[in-house]
């Protein structure tokens, strides 16, 4: 006869191992931690220094002068960039929202011919850089038909040059938001809103009143991510705006480096610390839905 040879449970890993690889991974993670921080404690010990203890490499300032702050935000009215930033932020956030769940709802549950084509378009979209795009998307606002003195044929004038309209809205529309909003949507069962067709609710009532309000993770990730996008704009609005009036916080904090001779490094930190700030503070009370949605985007295909 045959004996047969039960194979029995998997040995389970010994203690000793478990502890090691955890401390490597502690290790690993404070190492990587320390190497994130330097960068932004630097940046706020030079806020608080002189310039002439730039000039030597130190650590710490000898005196804390709180006044760079203070001085920093008179030199130029940086509170009228801090609203030009605002303004562009909520806007660029809103019409983002606004766009981007409505194409991921349609991608996910509308019966679309070429669905499949387009969301293979979408991600294909992801891959190109904006500095690409960024010469033929300047033509495109320039050329905007009856805005700026531009005639029918967007002719004659500056189009959305120099203006709110193409400081928001060109950007506003992402498909990195589309993709993540209908992943969500994809995630959701049919179910609910076939019941909803069958109590008589309309496509639109049945996106906003059902399946939105079910993808908050989504919401929240599309506004973190978009509020950090505008909020630290330079490049596009660098090249649309030509007054002050309009100029947002990133291009104000390059006046301290206007004179390549001179540059004023106690004020520009202490304006960047500043400008950092409400970012800060965005993530500290999103964080919780943000780490959500970014870890429930590939759910499902």
């Amino acid at each position: 006869m045959t004996s047969v040879t039960v194979a029995g449970p998997a040995a389970a890993p010994k203690p000793s191992s478990i502890r090691i690889g955890r401390i490597l991974l502690y290790a690993v993670l404070t190492v990587g931690s320390i190497l994130m921080i330097t960068p932004f404690a630097w940046m706020l010990l030079t806020a608080f220094k002189s310039n002439q203890e730039i000039m030597q490499f130190s650590w710490l300032p000898g005196e804390l002068r709180w006044r760079n702050f203070t001085e920093a935000m008179q030199t130029a009215p940086f509170l009228r960039y801090f609203r030009n930033s605002l303004l562009i932020a909520v806007g660029e956030t809103a019409f983002t929202l606004a766009v981007c769940t409505t194409a991921g709802y349609a991608l996910a549950k509308l019966p679309l011919r070429g669905s499949k084509a387009l969301l293979n378009y979408f991600i294909v979209l992801l891959l190109v850089p904006f500095q690409i795009i960024l010469v033929p998307l300047f033509l495109i606002v320039k050329s905007i038909p009856l805005f700026g003195g531009n005639n029918i044929l967007g002719q004659g004038g500056i189009g959305w040059l120099n203006s709110w309209w193409g400081l928001i809205i060109p950007l506003g529309a992402a498909p990195l938001f589309t993709f993540l909003a209908r992943q969500f949507y994809v995630s959701l069962p049919d179910e609910l809103a076939q019941a909803a067709r069958v109590d008589g609710l309309g496509e639109f009532g049945i996106f906003w009143r059902i399946m939105t309000p079910l993808i908050k993770p989504a919401l929240i990730t599309i506004c973190v991510f978009q509020i950090e996008a505008a909020w630290n704009g330079f490049l596009w609005p660098l090249m649309i705006t030509t007054s002050d009036a309009m100029r947002p916080l990133q291009l104000g904090l390059a006046i301290f480096a206007q004179n390549q001779d001179d540059i004023q490094w106690p004020y520009l930190m202490a304006g960047t610390a500043l400008a950092a700030l409400p970012m800060i503070v965005l993530f500290v009370f999103a964080q919780k839905r943000f780490i959500e949605g970014m870890a429930n985007v590939g759910i499902k295909g």
